[in-house]
This record gives structure tokens, C-alpha cells and sequence, in this order.
């Protein structure tokens, strides 16, 4: 058994820079898991910096100054906050707190339909199920009002932290624009001389996350947006909210869209019945879903590492689980920068390699 362990540790872990770039690894991933909520206004900058920065550097192509650039960037992304926080966001919160309170109204439509069952198929559910199913509704829905209260006075520390993001994230992400160069020199002078594996790695990552951010914020947006546009075409309740979670909803590869079909069709249940306008949301939402998956994901992400469905989700279950939110996010660049450093470390015959060089010169 110790030979295997030292043939393994000889294998993979003789090599110098190996043994940096994995220290570099555990060092971030033990940050990420034991400060991820205390950094977190640090990597939602990092994000929004990301996006930023591509439309810095082509400002700056054309011969516009570094500071002008980063200034006219910036005061762009002030106007875009100042109106979701003044508008969007309020409208999203008036549909919230509308469909909270038409939720028991809607509950008693449902079990009007769950009486009927029985008659209409009795070989398939009785009348002492239904019953069962309707008392457990009523008994969650008795609860429902002293859990709203309880969640919305609980929430009143995170609404101060929502706060600490609105003067924080801006802050940072006016420096991280303005003095990247710096920061990426300070960085880099804390690193070994030899970095070879680390700047493979870096070089392969850096597009591979940057493009992949970019290209999930316009697929929110645009999925968001058509969204919207079809459910207000539609006349369905609710389109803001209802738009919002499908835009969100494509953060979770394979997973979210289903996710939010429910409330979709439960609304659009409640609002129409089984009908032709029930059928035709269906359809509309059926295209949208599908012309992202086969359209709009190719075209945004044609030069990303190709990763099996199996690996991404169970990235985002991973990631996820640790991480939250971000995790979920970052879920495929960070199964992405695993494959990469697997593909860049070097194998025992590589190690040997550079020996040799080494003992000639």
C-alpha cells in the first residue's frame, strides 16, 4: 500500500510547480468554503468587473484614456443599478407580495379541482386521498401566515446586507477596473519564478471564465426579456416575476428551467383552466426553452470547453452545495478549471523530461 501512495505521490506530485499550483487550489477552494459569505460583495464585484472589462479595453482601442474609459464604464453601470433599484425591483416586489396574497384564493381553486378527481377518474384516485391531500394543503396553509411573518422579520439583517452590496460592490468594482494592471502585478510578484503550469492553467481559464460570465448575464437578459415580452403578449399575471425566474433560471444548466416551469403553468392554470390559452403559454414557453438550449447557448458559448451534461450537473450540485449561490454560478467554470489543471499536470514522463534538461545544462 505505501508503495502505491509513493509511485502515486512520485507520479503527480514531483514536480515543483505541481506542487505550488495544488497548494494555490486547496488554498482557494478552503477560502471559498470557510469565508465565501464574508467575500462575497468581493466576487460579486469580481463578476461585474469581469463583464465591464472587455468594453474598457475597447473603448481604450479607440484611444480613449484608461481612467476616461473606466469612468464612462462605471457611470454607465451607476445608471443601470439606480434604475433597477428605483423601478425593477419595486415592480418585482408588488407582484411578489400580489401573488402572496392571491396564493389562498388559488390553493382553494386547486382543491375544487381535486374534489372532482375521484368522479372523473376513479379507478386511479379515491375520495379518501383527496380528502388526505386537501386536509395536508389547508394544515400547511394555516402555517403559512405566522412563516411569511416570522421569514420577513428574519430577513431584516439581510435587507442591511443587500446595503453593504449597494456601497461596496460599486466601490470595488470602480478600483478593480481602475487598477488592474497593479493588482494583477501584485499578484504576480507573489508567485514562483517558475509558473509555467500556472500560467498555462491562468491563460486557459481567463478567456474560458470571462467569455462564460459575459455570455451567461446576455443569456439572462435576453431570455428574461423575450420572456416577457411573450408573457405580456399573452396576457398572463405576474409576467415581470414570472420573466425574472425564467431569465435566472438558466443559471442551472438542465435543472432550473424545469424548476420554474411549475409556477408557470400553475398560474397560468389558475388564471385560464386547461384552454386554448393555457396550451398556447405552454407552447410559447416550450419555443422559448427551446430555441436557448439549441440557438442562443451555442452562439453565446461556442468557445467554451466542452463538458458532459453528467459533469456539469454534478458540478452544480457540488459547488452548489458549498457555495450557494455562487457555487451554482461559477459551477461550470469551475469544473472547467479542474479539467484544465488535469489536462496541464504534468505526468512522471514530463517530470523526467525536465530533469534531464536540467542535469545537461
Amino acid at each position: 500500500m505505501l508503495d502505491i501512495i509513493r509511485d502515486w505521490l512520485n507520479r503527480y506530485l514531483s514536480d515543483h510547480e505541481a506542487l505550488v499550483l495544488l497548494l494555490m487550489l486547496v488554498t482557494g477552494f478552503m477560502v471559498i468554503i470557510f469565508m465565501g459569505n464574508m467575500l462575497a460583495p468581493v466576487l460579486a464585484a469580481l463578476v461585474l468587473a469581469f463583464l465591464m472589462q472587455g468594453v474598457v479595453n475597447l473603448f481604450e482601442k479607440w484611444g480613449i484614456p484608461h481612467l476616461l474609459a473606466v469612468s464612462l464604464i462605471f457611470a454607465l453601470f451607476m445608471a443601470v443599478l439606480l434604475i433597477s433599484i428605483f423601478l425593477l425591483i419595486p415592480l418585482i416586489w408588488q407582484q411578489v407580495t400580489g401573488l402572496l396574497n392571491e396564493l389562498p384564493n388559488m390553493v382553494k381553486q386547486w382543491q375544487l379541482i381535486l374534489k372532482e378527481l375521484p368522479e372523473l377518474y376513479p379507478a386511479f384516485i379515491s375520495e379518501s386521498q383527496t380528502a388526505a391531500i386537501s386536509n395536508a394543503i389547508n394544515m400547511h396553509l394555516a402555517k403559512f401566515g405566522p412563516w411569511a411573518l416570522s421569514f420577513s422579520i428574519s430577513r431584516l439583517p439581510g435587507a442591511l446586507g443587500i446595503l453593504v452590496y449597494l456601497i461596496l460592490v460599486p466601490i470595488l468594482v470602480f478600483f478593480f477596473l481602475k487598477d488592474k494592471t497593479e493588482l494583477l502585478g501584485w499578484i504576480g510578484g507573489r508567485l514562483p519564478v517558475r509558473r509555467r503550469l500556472i500560467i498555462q492553467v491562468a491563460d486557459e481559464m481567463n478567456d474560458q471564465i470571462a467569455n462564460y460570465i459575459r455570455g451567461k448575464v446576455i443569456e439572462i437578459l435576453i431570455v428574461g426579456g423575450v420572456s416577457f415580452v411573450a408573457f405580456a403578449w399573452l396576457g398572463l399575471n405576474y409576467a415581470v416575476l414570472l420573466s425574472v425566474l425564467v431569465g435566472f433560471s438558466v443559471v442551472i444548466p438542465y435543472i432550473g428551467a424545469t424548476v420554474v416551469t411549475i409556477p408557470i403553468a400553475l398560474i397560468g392554470l389558475f388564471q385560464w383552466g386547461v384552454g386554448q390559452e393555457f396550451m398556447m403559454l405552454m407552447v410559447v414557453y416550450g419555443i422559448i426553452q427551446a430555441l436557448d438550449g439549441n440557438v442562443l447557448v451555442p452562439l453565446l458559448f461556442s468557445e467554451a470547453v466542452n463538458l458532459h451534461p453528467v459533469a456539469i450537473i454534478v458540478a452544480v450540485l457540488v459547488f452548489g452545495g458549498v457555495w450557494g449561490f455562487w457555487g451554482i454560478f461559477f459551477a461550470i467554470p469551475l469544473a472547467t478549471l479542474l479539467k484544465a489543471v488535469m489536462n496541464a499536470w504534468p505526468s512522471v514522463h514530463d517530470v523526467e523530461q525536465v530533469g534531464q534538461k536540467a542535469v545537461r545544462e
